[in-house]
């Protein structure tokens, strides 16, 4: 008996060691994050300015300030100039703070936006002006299946209407490979 409790109470205070390490690592790794408070100036529907730092929203990929879309009657909307609107309305309300550590190619930081309890860059893809890139994939798919913004009728990738017009594209191999597996889940 004596032996059954020595085994279990060692057990559990190996159990609640490596609980307190991961809550230490994790506090650690969200202390690497770099915080970034407004104002905001909005750029696009997905890239911010703050004190002259430049915000690319993360997981997400919106159209271009100059992109259209065609709604479900085959009428052209200013999808581009819709989804900085709605960004514009998110981040104008103040309290937002913002969250990242990675750069992209252009040295724009990365990052994660909340209102309160309102996650920006989820409410884009969410309200349809956005399309998840690695994140956000449950998003997406309400979206989708709600016919939201862009999923009302037909529209080119940000990312292929940035191409097929010779512009650079902001997106990482990576991005570019999990946005490709989150439009194959989204078709299934």
């Amino acid at each position: 008996m004596a032996r059954t409790f020595r085994v279990f109470r060692d057990g559990a205070f190996l159990g609640a060691f490596f609980i307190l390490l991961v809550l230490i690592a994790a506090k650690l790794d969200e202390a690497a994050d770099s915080t970034v408070l407004g104002p905001f100036h909005v750029i696009d529907g997905d890239t911010l300015s703050a004190g002259g730092e430049r915000l690319r929203l993360q997981g997400m990929d919106a159209p271009e300030l100059d992109q259209t879309c065609r709604d479900d009657r085959g009428r052209t909307w200013a999808c581009g100039e819709e989804a900085k609107r709605l960004l514009m309305r998110l981040v104008g309300n103040g309290g937002v703070e913002c969250l990242g550590r990675e750069r992209d190619k252009y040295h724009r930081l990365l990052v994660r936006c909340h209102a309160g309890t309102t996650n920006i860059n989820g409410t884009l893809v969410r309200q349809g002006l956005a399309i998840a890139s690695g994140r956000y994939a449950q998003e997406q798919l309400a979206a989708r299946r709600e016919r939201q913004g862009l999923w009302a009728g037909q529209f080119e990738s940000p990312r292929d209407w940035r191409a097929s017009r010779g512009m650079m594209d902001d997106a990482s191999l990576v991005e570019a490979f999990m946005d490709w597996v989150t439009r194959v889940m989204a078709w299934q």
